[in-house]
């Protein structure tokens, strides 16, 4: 069985990189639909990190480059860590991965972790690719990564939603990085993991006006796909919850902020989204 090279004691220097993360980090704003400027984005984190926030994150799709955003946040930040949640398996080959995060992870030791995802086969398909098996595929991905630049050392997590992904993340990485499932995942995830490795949980919270409103929109967006279905039923929801959207599963899957769960707010948190480490 292979093993991580990125061991979670060995990662970047003092003070570790899981101690300046901390419990809470936000979720720069997606893609979809544009988003604002790489202009924006860099005077927001700037505006995050003097309001206290220790961790942003930032996901990709294709034609989107996350690394390239996250060179230019890292420059106009200093005590900010940085971590992709996540980079897309079909943007690029996974040479070329390695070559820019380990470039990256050379900013500012400590500031970056590379968050890995498998995708949708919609995006594979946009660049002439087979989706295939995704922990198959992401096994691959990482073991180009490692064999194209075989010395260099950053954190890095796998993006998994489900039992096989979760034992691949044990085995390869530091960690992992579900997203928009309820707690009971988590707890799954943390069991498969154990208690060393890493985990940082994407959940979506509703803020603002009419947040019942925007909940369940986020929800009902999610349940679009149809793994996401599958999942939510494993986990023991009915087909009823799923079907009508329920109170219940908005509730688990976006709750609303309140002052004892939400992280400190600024002006400029652009995003209801913020990823939290257990």
């Amino acid at each position: 069985m292979a093993t991580s090279r990125y061991d979670v004691d060995e990662i970047g220097s003092a003070p570790r990189p899981a101690r300046r993360w901390a419990r809470w980090g936000v979720q720069l704003p997606g893609p979809f639909g544009g988003g604002p400027s790489i202009g924006r984005r860099r005077d927001g984190v700037v505006r995050l990190e003097r309001a206290g926030y220790r961790a942003a994150w930032t996901n990709e799709v294709v034609g989107k480059d996350a690394l390239v955003q996250l060179g230019v946040l890292l420059a106009a930040t200093r005590r900010m860590v940085f971590g992709t949640a996540v980079a897309n398996v079909w943007v690029r080959p996974s040479a070329t991965l390695g070559a820019a995060a380990g470039v990256l992870s050379q900013v500012d030791p400590g500031r970056f972790v590379l968050g890995l995802g498998g995708g949708y086969p919609e995006q594979a398909a946009s660049v002439g690719r087979e989706f295939g098996n995704p922990v198959a595929v992401m096994r691959d991905y990482l073991a180009g990564v490692d064999a194209a630049t075989p010395s260099v050392v950053y954190p890095r997590l796998v993006g998994a939603n489900g039992p096989r992904m979760l034992a691949l993340a044990g085995e390869v990485a530091v960690g992992a990085l579900p997203a928009g499932l309820p707690a009971a995942f988590t707890a799954e995830a943390r069991r498969a993991l154990g208690p060393d490795k890493l985990l940082f949980v994407g959940m979506t919270i509703a803020v603002g006006n009419d947040t019942a409103a925007r909940a369940g929109a986020a929800v009902s967006m999610l349940l679009s796909m149809a793994w996401f279905r599958r999942s939510l039923v494993r986990l023991g929801y009915t087909e009823r919850d799923v079907a009508r959207v329920s109170d219940r599963l908005v509730d688990d899957l976006s709750p609303p902020a309140t002052p004892r769960r939400s992280p400190p707010q600024s002006a400029h948190t652009t995003t209801p989204a913020p990823i939290t480490s257990s």
